[in-house]
């Protein structure tokens, strides 16, 4: 069967690829979930959503998507809001670079003619936080332009159809899948295409319990054909996280609770935190929220009880954070780290945007 070079790796093409394409976008356009983001051809709509759904599960996106625009419904809108507002609407949503830089790209295109998302790829690109993913997915949606998309679900729904031994997770995948995947597309419709592409892997070519017997395209599956559709797609086993215990302090001093700011760089750049950081080897949590209290913010604190043990898992590392009240903070705060502090009421921490392993105590707070 004729192939397609792509360095030492050979693909077989589809034979009545044409008939591939009609079986699957005739699966899509009959089964397809009604999500917001797909009533609109609007481009600053679909790069919000695109950029929201990096990493992030469908059914969580939609309600803050929602929000979002209610709060932001145009370009314009976002460029101008302070990024603490920006910050709070992503709130919980994780992954907060992506939102500062949806807020950096707004400011840009805001200095451009029209102030609208361009429909260049070279354009697009230079946009804070647009990738070879986000640039394709808007392109191909929003304006036509035949790019291929090439996420988890696609990579999978492609490593079944050809068999592909590349792991997934090598870092050399896309180089691989990128090519392939252009090679699938339908370049007469390919926002709908590769709509279709990731539909069909986040409901029939799934990871554990894929529904062949449904499947659109389970004629053209190498996979399905050899019996060997779990053995697929290959990933390359990645060592255990490691876990990280980290001691925080709420300080209280005539009413009011301490909160700091971190800076705008690194994870949770941009949020809001009670101070506090990493344990020692051999540290007790009490001595070491007493340390960190000192060193970040330069007060000395009597610590209390222990309010509440968080655990919170990121991608390469989990937390297990200890909370205490303290008090008779002595000293004035002198910022080590943080780039601002505020001393506010029980009642107007909510008004803040704080990183979801606070969240999960500031119920005892209020």
């Amino acid at each position: 069967m004729p192939g397609t070079k792509i360095g030492r790796r050979s693909f077989r093409l589809i034979p009545n690829l044409e008939e591939f394409q009609r079986a699957l976008l005739a699966w899509y356009r009959a089964n397809r979930r009604d999500l917001p983001w797909r009533r609109t051809k609007d481009a600053y709509r679909i790069l919000v959503s695109e950029v929201m759904l990096q990493q992030t599960r469908v059914d969580t996106v939609v309600g803050y998507y929602e929000r979002f625009l209610a709060r932001f419904p145009n370009v314009r809108r976002l460029a101008e809001a302070p990024l603490d507002d920006v910050l709070k609407q992503w709130e919980g949503l994780g992954y907060y670079a992506r939102a500062r830089n949806l807020h950096k790209a707004a400011k840009v295109l805001i200095t451009k003619p029209g102030g609208r998302v361009p429909d260049s790829k070279d354009l697009i690109r230079t946009l804070p936080g647009v990738g070879e993913y986000i640039a394709a997915a808007v392109l191909s949606i929003a304006y036509g332009v035949p790019l291929a998309v090439v996420d988890g679900n696609v990579k999978r729904v492609i490593a079944r159809l050809e068999q592909v031994a590349t792991p997934v997770n090598d870092p050399a995948a896309m180089r691989v899948f990128s090519p392939r995947a252009f090679d699938l597309l339908d370049k007469t419709d390919p926002g709908s295409f590769n709509q279709a592409m990731m539909e069909l892997g986040a409901l029939i070519c799934t990871p554990q319990a894929p529904k062949c017997d449904t499947c659109p395209v389970s004629p053209y599956c190498a996979a399905k054909r050899h019996d060997a559709v779990l053995g697929y797609p290959k990933t390359i086993q990645r060592r255990a996280v490691p876990t990280v215990e980290i001691a925080v302090g709420v300080v209280r001093r005539a009413g009011r609770l301490l909160i700091t700011k971190r800076s705008e760089d690194g994870l949770l750049g941009g949020l809001y935190e009670f101070p506090g950081g990493k344990m020692e080897p051999g540290e007790t949590a009490e001595a070491a929220c007493r340390r960190e209290l000192l060193e970040e913010v330069g007060l000395s604190v009597q610590v209390g009880e222990k309010i509440a043990t968080v655990r919170h898992a990121y991608t390469h590392f989990k937390i297990v954070m200890h909370v205490f009240v303290c008090r008779e903070p002595s000293g004035r705060v002198r910022l080590n780290g943080p780039t601002a502090f505020r001393w506010v009421r029980p009642s107007e921490l909510r008004s803040y945007p704080f990183p979801k392993a606070n969240l999960k105590f500031m119920h005892l707070l209020e």
